[in-house]
């Protein structure tokens, strides 16, 4: 039997939101997804009436549904806001000439200007050249730190007030945990920033208005609105990550110190099979303990409060019962 869309419980399903786990149809989805953007923008104050925003295009997946959100938005809201496409060429064959092709037709769809900017003008070096002068390691921290004042060159270029990037909910998150991994305390705060003020001369203020928006949606959109874009992985991408990265990882957990004075968990044993622990019972007595008694719930989250009314076969109240004994699925 079809699921129904549980948001107009008249069309059938197509999906189920990674975000929410709401079966929806395509209409309603879209519409949630698009609405979800636009609270992001306003309460964030992404943008004011009158600016002209430069949209950073790749031809990716997030570039172009960015584009088209933006543009599809601001015509639904007025936000009064004169568009345009900034693309980046670092002089990648078999890739980046591949993937502004797409960015091309892009403008020809949403009907907005395109200025592209190039490694070869900006730094008299293309990536394919750059590749060859220092080999296949370390080269995106060339093209990261090119491409970044590339945008904002071609930003200013075009005089724009503001550029938008296609950042989601993932890249923040794995943002956020590799300068956990670092110790990296001042790019910690800077990176879950929704928007970043000038940070002085010739550089233009940045925002991300997908920074809550999960990747897999980011897909989903784009695959039933049949957006143009370009997946292709970079061909130098598969040499981006160290060999040592995993030792690093490693390390990092090594040197983590805890502040003197902090209370620490105490390892014991469980009062009930003797097993190592670290609370009054251990995993596998609550476990099952809640099976036994028609709890599921009871040994999924933080429920240690209740370990000692256990151990004592003391009963628990019909709150904490009802809440325990719900399931989800």
């Amino acid at each position: 039997m079809p699921v129904l869309c549980s948001s107009c419980a008249e069309k059938r399903a197509v999906l189920k939101r990674p975000k929410t786990a709401h079966s929806l149809c395509k209409e309603c989805f879209f519409w949630a997804f698009e609405e979800e953007v636009h609270q992001t923008i306003i309460s964030a104050q992404l943008f004011k009436d009158g600016e002209t925003v430069g949209i950073g295009a790749s031809g990716g997946k997030d570039s172009t549904v960015l584009a088209h959100l933006i543009k599809v938005l601001n015509e639904r809201y007025n936000y009064g806001l004169k568009l345009l496409l900034l693309s980046v060429d670092e002089g990648i064959t078999g890739y980046r000439d591949d993937s502004l092709e797409t960015v091309k037709r892009n403008q020809q769809q949403y009907e907005l200007p395109l200025k592209i900017v190039s490694y070869e003008e900006l730094y008299g070096w293309t990536m394919d050249a750059i590749v060859k002068q220092i080999g296949l390691k370390n080269n995106c921290t060339f093209c990261g730190v090119f491409r970044r004042q590339a945008l904002d060159r071609g930003a200013m270029m075009l005089k724009v007030d503001k550029i938008c990037t296609g950042h989601n909910a993932d890249d923040v998150a794995e943002t956020v945990l590799m300068n956990v991994l670092r110790g990296d305390i001042a790019r910690l705060r800077r990176c879950t920033a929704i928007s970043t003020a000038s940070e002085g001369e010739g550089v233009v203020p940045r925002c991300k208005p997908l920074k809550y928006a999960y990747e897999k949606e980011i897909v989903l959109y784009a695959y039933f609105k049949k957006l143009d874009y370009f997946s292709t992985e970079c061909i130098y991408s598969p040499n981006a990550v160290r060999p040592s990265a995993i030792m690093d990882v490693i390390h990092s957990g090594e040197n983590l110190s805890v502040r003197e004075g902090v209370k620490m968990p105490i390892q014991g044993t469980c009062g009930r099979c003797g097993y190592i622990s670290s609370q009054a019972l251990c995993k596998s007595c609550v476990l099952l303990e809640g099976l036994n008694r028609g709890l599921p719930r009871l040994g999924i989250g933080k429920h240690h409060r209740l370990h000692r009314k256990i151990l004592s076969q003391q009963p628990l109240t019909q709150a904490q019962e009802r809440k325990l004994k719900a399931v989800d699925f």
